[in-house]
């Protein structure tokens, strides 16, 4: 803004038209100042990183927070012990070593980092290890994360005399490399199509995952296709809700609950996705 006096000085048009600059420069300024903050991660990712998809990232105190309260609504445990299991797997680092070396031994190191940080799915393994399932599902696998991930929290299940079985599925044999060692003695992955090896699952199912096709339409016919296998008080969560309303639909049409948690990624461009949630 002009000082006072050569304000004065200015037409009347030229006054107005510098003021109505000088206000949407303020408008642009404080506008950015929501998106900068996440804007300057690009360079850290860029140089510090290799993922080019499905990226991974801690998330922030108070999200944590938030997912630790989440997991206690729908499963019933206290938010304290959901907050446990969440920092028990933030803390496990004998399968931190595990993840690092298998993508330093695998062909695709190149595109994956060493270093796990699991975002979102710190909320699937807190579900796993709050209600103990028989049997959990994991539509596409991608590397492996979530596999292993879930994997680690059905052998602390077991260890506490509650065991339980993971199947992930994925279209591509390639995928879920990070899935091995001791992680695979309560996991496999079925490879092909996602929709035809629910089908041919013969399981009841505690807990679904989707995170395959991000379709709405294939996200909503994998729900339809597990309903028949979900066992009494099952838990299907969504990758996707954050983009479809597949599982709200879904939810509301079986007369099931429906919440949705939002992540908040610590230190990363990448805005974050969620977790759907029908119980």
């Amino acid at each position: 803004m002009l000082p006072h006096f050569l304000d004065k000085l200015l037409p009347p048009l030229f006054r107005r038209a510098l003021r109505k600059r000088a206000v949407r420069q303020e408008r642009k300024n404080f506008a950015l100042g929501y998106v900068m903050p996440s804007l300057r991660h690009i360079k850290t990712w860029l140089t510090e990183s290799r993922e080019r998809t499905n990226f991974t990232y801690d998330l922030t105190d108070i999200n944590l927070f938030y997912l630790a309260h989440t997991v206690s609504l729908v499963t019933g445990v206290s938010w304290k012990d959901a907050a446990a299991y969440i920092r028990e797997a933030r803390e496990d680092r004998e399968l931190e070593e595990h993840v690092a070396k298998a993508v330093a031994s695998s062909p695709f190191r190149f595109e994956a980092d060493e270093k796990v940080l699991w975002g979102r799915r710190l909320g699937w393994y807190a579900f796993v290890r709050a209600r103990k399932p028989a049997v959990v599902v994991e539509t596409g696998v991608d590397k492996g994360h979530g596999s292993v991930l879930l994997c680690s929290a059905l052998l602390r299940n077991r260890a506490e005399g509650r065991p339980g079985r993971y199947y992930g599925t994925d279209i591509n044999p390639a995928a879920g490399y990070l899935l091995g060692g001791k992680y695979r003695e309560t996991g496999e992955i079925l490879y092909g199509d996602s929709i035809e090896s629910l089908k041919k699952l013969d399981a009841r199912v505690d807990l679904f995952i989707n995170d395959s096709d991000h379709s709405a339409d294939y996200e909503y016919r994998e729900y339809n296709t597990v309903v028949s296998k979900l066992a009494p008080g099952a838990i299907i969560l969504g990758d996707n809700s954050h983009a479809t309303d597949a599982l709200a639909r879904f939810a509301s049409e079986r007369g099931r609950k429906f919440l949705f948690f939002r992540e908040s990624p610590k230190a990363h461009w990448y805005p974050g996705a969620g977790i759907g949630i029908s119980f």
